[in-house]
């Protein structure tokens, strides 16, 4: 049976793979395919922080009654690395090798520590939270634009 654990890990890694890519091609001064796959990643992440933060994060708070808890410390999560990719967006355009490479280094382990809270705790509690209504809730995260 497919989970919110899974399929939001399975994100989690198409995610990943982009940014490494992204992160290869612009070590190697690969600029155009590099910028092309970067843009890719940015606009991956920011569906799966819109999955999160329109369906998942509202419906498990209105179930378990709780915003004050671990939805809130992710959402201030997304928005520092929200702010981190738009200024590796910025390193790209400049083609500014270094910057980009420093800011991709401080992103990845925040990202690290940011998929482990999500995959060790919050998506175990929303599987559990939410099970009675998993298909629906399924659907419409695959409805995210």
């Amino acid at each position: 049976m497919e989970t919110i654990t899974h399929t939001m890990q399975h994100d989690h890694r198409r995610c990943d793979d982009l940014f490494v890519s992204a992160e290869e091609l612009i070590a190697n001064k690969q600029w155009d395919e590099g910028g092309n796959t970067f843009r890719n990643f940015q606009n991956a992440l920011e569906h799966h922080f819109r999955m999160e933060e329109q369906v998942l994060f509202p419906e498990f708070e209105k179930q378990s009654g709780s915003t004050a808890g671990p939805t809130q410390v992710m959402r201030s999560e997304h928005e520092q690395m929200r702010e981190l990719v738009s200024d590796m967006a910025a390193a790209v355009e400049l083609q500014n090798q270094d910057d980009y490479l420093g800011l991709s280094e401080t992103l990845l382990i925040m990202m690290q520590q940011h998929n482990a809270k999500e995959e060790n705790i919050l998506y175990p509690m929303t599987d559990q939270v939410l099970a009675p209504q998993l298909p629906d809730l399924l659907g419409r995260l695959d409805q995210v634009d």
